[in-house]
């Protein structure tokens, strides 16, 4: 099966490949050209109502297009989309606007009463399991270093079978909190059901709500599919996601006791060189 190529518009791939479809594909087809920007933020069983067709036909339409399947078709359509269209050639003029425009859609994308129940969920739990591959583990590594600061030192393994290890330990009153820009990562996925099958809670952040990490989450806070700039890593979306993992920070600090915090201070302090 060949690969969509980032280097063609995917609108102007799947409008070739229209004619070559059979009758119920096409309609998936026809749905993606008439409303790309709707279906960014659909699930595939939303896509296949809007032409009226099954999941399995979505499925089969998008691998047709030359994709892996829906969730590849919605992160290229996001990748192909930019934030807005700038008129100047000033790249680092451009990639700082860029940026301001992913974090105001973050912003409105995003229930503050979400964030707020997920802090709730970490203040209350027992354990904490932190679960994020690709280009979600170098944030996520962040936050927990952050989070440890707090007082709270969670588990935040980095290769995705310790992943797969940690969450199978959890049981009902601790928490796995799962980062993901695709909502789709199979490591992510397998370790999320599997926290969810023994009791803990799963708690995602993600740029996509309908999704199938959005299915096994209890909360979700979904920051909106960020245009994208580059090919592979989803740079602007993960802005959103790092004010999110901050203003989690910023709602569990008053928590934090102050000699822990002066402590902490203390380990920045010994670490910078004398002069």
């Amino acid at each position: 099966m060949a690969i969509a190529r980032p280097e063609l518009s995917v609108l102007t791939r799947v409008r070739s490949c229209v004619s070559s479809l059979g009758p119920s594909e096409r309609r998936v087809a026809d749905v993606v050209l008439a409303r790309s920007e709707e279906v960014m933020g659909w699930s595939t069983a939303e896509l296949a109502a809007a032409a009226d067709t099954s999941t399995a036909t979505v499925i089969r339409a998008c691998q047709s297009l030359g994709f892996r399947g829906f969730q590849h078709l919605r992160l290229e359509l996001a990748r192909s989309t930019p934030i807005l269209a700038r008129d100047s050639d000033d790249i680092v003029t451009n990639t700082f606007d860029d940026s301001v425009d992913a974090v105001r859609l973050a912003q409105d994308s995003v229930d503050p009463g979400r964030i707020d129940a997920v802090a709730d969920a970490m203040r209350g739990a027992r354990r904490i399991v932190l679960v994020g591959n690709g280009f979600s583990g170098p944030p996520l590594q962040d936050f927990a270093m952050r989070l440890s600061t707090l007082g709270r030192a969670p588990e935040a393994p980095i290769d995705p079978l310790a992943q797969q290890f940690a969450a199978r330990t959890l049981a009902a009153g601790d928490l796995c909190l799962a980062l993901s820009y695709s909502g789709a990562n199979v490591q992510t996925l397998r370790a999320c059901a599997a926290a969810a099958d023994r009791g803990a809670i799963v708690a995602a952040v993600t740029s996509y709500a309908r999704s199938p990490l959005g299915r096994i989450a209890e909360l979700v806070v979904a920051t909106g599919p960020a245009g994208e700039a580059h090919d592979v890593d989803p740079f602007f979306a993960r802005l959103g996601h790092t004010v999110v993992l901050h203003a989690l920070l910023t709602s569990l600090a008053p928590d934090s006791r102050d000699a822990e915090v002066a402590e902490m201070r203390h380990v920045v302090a010994d670490a910078l060189a004398e002069d």
